[in-house]
């Protein structure tokens, strides 16, 4: 469909040459361009206030996701991020389409939906230093094995990618650890004790040798494993806690983070808002935190860190119903707070890059002082519905709820999220 104001023939070759490179919405002296897709796509006049869709069927501007009228104006649009594009330095009245087409084709940067003619071209997520091609549905599962919510992701020092599910109700198998080569063949699975409770996952290399730490959010346990899932020690209940000793109290460890010196942090996220430090062996050292929202407080500690890219390591703690990351030094002193987070639930870093699964459908790419580089695949505004829906509707070059997310070495990023089918995410880098 083509609702058109102007010069309908010319404006129709740049519509059609604007997205098939994949523009959100172009403009020109006297007329606009919006939306772009399967369904069509919509011209209205720029010189007025009502600016927008006719009932288009197809992602608003503003991002709304479905069919329904948009009357947004330009300024509106814009500030939402939209990106225009000036169509009167590439066609004239005396443009061919085929020149048109040709110049298009090297002009406009292919974004988010960009096709090629086969139909096949992977979404692009980012822009300028911070571009990925989106790979979803990554990694091929063998017959009858089903993801439940995934919910966290690590290399290992071979570039084998390690995926920690809940597994779903269908599944034949009841492993919820399952291992790909970089390529995402299936290598193998395990950890059927983990169904259901799935959740924290954590990979380090100790002299020779690599662990997996892994939070159990079901059977209130943390475990720290070979690569082939022989459990090394488990830690449960922190009974020597003042906090959690003198009368029980909800525990339910959702992540944890390891200093250089061995010693580990176990985030209490869905129970009782309480960081609990231990020592290499798996002794207690030490309580901090506790609900609330004062510096040193924290509301459901979901992720940890400790971050080595400054100077000195700090722990970093996703405190996500806060919606804010919190700092504090390895003996559990407040230090400070960063934001540009939506709901943070864990972290990971390469360089002096810091990835945070945002669960309100985006990924959040954090700079060397925690400023935000970018934010990537922002989906659903109704991400809690749409997690529960089957896979074909997801949104493609979009997230619905990341939870976990990783960087491999060349700084490809894996994102899981917290949809009850399962979807792993790779963001090949390009830039």
């Amino acid at each position: 469909r083509l609702f058109h104001s102007g010069d309908e023939e010319a404006f129709g070759w740049s519509a059609i040459a604007a997205f098939q490179q994949g523009l959100t919405a172009v403009e020109s002296e006297t007329t606009a361009l919006v939306g772009g897709g399967v369904a069509g796509f919509a011209i209205r006049p720029q010189d007025g206030p009502d600016f927008g869709f006719v009932k288009c069927g197809i992602r608003c501007l503003c991002r709304r996701t479905e069919r329904q009228d948009c009357t947004d104006n330009v300024e509106t649009h814009r500030s939402q991020g939209v990106q225009f594009v000036r169509l009167d330095n590439y066609m004239t009245s005396g443009t061919s389409r085929r020149a048109f087409m040709k110049t298009t084709a090297a002009a406009f940067p292919a974004i988010l939906g960009a096709q090629d003619k086969a139909g096949t071209k992977r979404p692009i997520m980012g822009t300028g230093a911070h571009q990925y091609e989106v790979i979803h549905d990554w990694g091929e599962l063998p017959a009858g094995l089903r993801y439940g919510n995934t919910h966290g992701a690590v290399e290992d020092s071979q570039g084998r990618i390690y995926v920690h599910h809940t597994v779903h109700a269908t599944s034949e198998s009841q492993d919820s650890m399952v291992v790909f080569d970089a390529k995402g063949k299936f290598i193998k699975s395990w950890g059927k004790d983990f169904k259901g409770g799935a959740h924290g996952l954590h990979i380090r290399k100790e002299g020779s040798t690599e662990y997996l730490y892994l939070c159990d959010i079901t059977r209130a346990i943390v475990v720290k494993a070979t690569l082939d899932g022989e459990e090394v020690f488990r830690v449960g209940y922190p009974q020597e806690s003042k906090a959690y000793g003198e009368k029980k109290i909800t525990y339910s460890p959702t992540n944890l983070a390891v200093a250089p010196n061995g010693d580990f942090y176990v985030g209490d996220g869905y129970g009782s808002f309480y960081v609990n430090q231990y020592n290499k062996d798996g002794k207690f050292i030490r309580t901090f935190g506790g609900p609330g929202s004062d510096p040193g407080q924290l509301l459901q500690p979901h992720g940890i860190i400790v971050d080595e890219r400054g100077p000195e390591p700090v722990l970093t703690v996703a405190d996500r119903r806060n919606n804010r990351l919190q700092h504090f030094t390895l003996d559990g002193k407040h230090k400070g707070f960063s934001g540009g987070v939506n709901l943070p639930c864990h972290f990971h870093t390469w360089k002096d890059q810091m990835v945070v699964p945002d669960l309100a459908a985006r990924v959040t790419l954090l700079g060397k002082n925690n400023e935000v580089l970018a934010q990537l695949g922002e989906g659903p505004v109704n991400y809690r519905e749409v997690r529960l829906q089957a896979r074909e509707t997801f949104p493609k070059g979009e997230f619905v709820c990341p939870h976990g997310a990783c960087f491999d070495h060349e700084g490809n990023i894996f994102v899981t999220e917290w949809v009850e089918v399962g979807r792993v995410t790779k963001l090949r880098r390009l830039s």
